[in-house]
């Protein structure tokens, strides 16, 4: 079987996402590996597609969201610690730990499943790239799901520190759910002063906006500054720069990593976790149309389809003859328009340029 063929047969299985700037990578082998079993290729070949998928999200968000909440715990549990909180972890450290989380689910799982790990995410390549929309909804459980198992887990692993916290507060009059409380190692709350559900709406959009665009950007396959080694630290430190800038005055980032974590929150806290100043709406919602505001604004005023057309990424509708049939009649060679010519190393007189 020739090379090209079987770079198709190998990529042409793989989910839209992430993958995408990816698909062109190299294989080496430090030690050498030993055939691969028919036995082994059978099993691989039964497992359903639907299940892999549904798992490397789970797996990915569980990925990203864990090392994230553990950070948060291990800052507000130790806050009165007599060694002092900064032996334990700070701001800093948190938004390091959800960016490196972030970058190893990408690393990890985005080859079977596209690497979304967010909901709104998922919508915006089922709006803007063509992603099944019957797959949406079992890649938004599995992402929720992988965020739940994330907060049962670190509840589990701090259970006896997470207790004694939990007494402190109450004894001193404060409840559970609260910014800063026993609640808030799992999900989002607002400070105390923060009633202006206006202002957590537009925080919490702008931010998530950032992300989006950020994320867009990285996936594009016509982005000359993004390689498949750096996308995932990229898209990483996208949020870590957020949660640095503002984590202090509430936000959520991602409805996955806020519903799952919000729903073992009310296991263990109470359902004040969703009631809570009437701030869970926002911070399980607005991820949405923030993401699809996002990648709109990328979508129609930053995209260069032709530039991608011409590193081989995407093809035009009717073939070659339509993508002739373009730059004939736009009469101009713009960046998009010179890489295909580049590409197809064909020079100008193939495509009959002209004014």
């Amino acid at each position: 079987m020739a090379g090209d063929e079987m770079q198709r047969l190998h990529t042409q299985d793989l989910e839209i996402g992430a993958t995408e700037a990816v698909q062109r990578h190299y294989s080496r082998h430090v030690v050498a590996a030993k055939p691969v079993s028919q036995r082994k290729l059978d099993f691989e070949h039964r497992r359903p597609r639907w299940m892999r998928e549904c798992m490397a999200e789970a797996t990915g968000v569980f990925f990203y969201v864990f090392p994230g909440i553990a950070a948060i715990a291990s800052f507000t549990l130790n806050l009165e610690n007599p060694v002092g909180v900064t032996a334990f972890g700070s701001l800093f450290q948190i938004g390091w730990a959800f960016a490196i989380g972030i970058a190893f689910a990408i690393i990890t799982c985005a080859p079977t499943s596209g690497g979304h790990f967010n909901p709104a995410i998922t919508i915006c390549f089922a709006i803007w790239q063509g992603f099944p929309w019957k797959k949406v909804p079992h890649y938004i459980f599995s992402q929720v799901f992988g965020a739940f198992i994330a907060g049962l887990l670190m509840v589990g692993m701090y259970w006896p520190e997470i207790q004694e916290f939990k007494a402190e507060s109450l004894a001193a009059g404060k409840g559970l759910v609260y910014n800063g409380g026993p609640a808030s190692l799992l999900c989002t709350f607002p400070n105390p002063h923060q009633t202006n559900l206006g202002y957590l709406f537009l925080t919490e959009f702008f931010v998530d906006s950032f992300i989006g665009i950020v994320i867009w950007a990285h996936l594009d396959p016509a982005n000359p500054f993004v390689s498949p080694v750096s996308a995932p630290f990229g898209i990483g430190l996208a949020y870590g720069a957020m949660v640095w800038g503002f984590a202090s005055i509430a936000i959520s980032t991602n409805l996955a990593r806020d519903l799952g974590t919000r729903i073992v929150a009310a296991i263990f806290f109470g359902r004040e976790s969703f009631s809570y100043l009437n701030y869970s709406w926002i911070a399980i919602l607005v991820n949405i149309p923030a993401t699809i505001f996002a990648t709109g604004y990328y979508e129609f005023l930053m995209r260069d389809s032709l530039s991608a057309i011409g590193k081989g990424h995407a093809v035009h509708e009717h073939g070659e003859e339509g993508l002739k049939r373009h730059i004939t009649n736009t009469g101009t060679i713009e960046t998009g328009a010179a890489n295909v010519l580049r590409h197809n190393q064909s020079g100008s007189d193939e495509y009959n340029l002209g004014k």
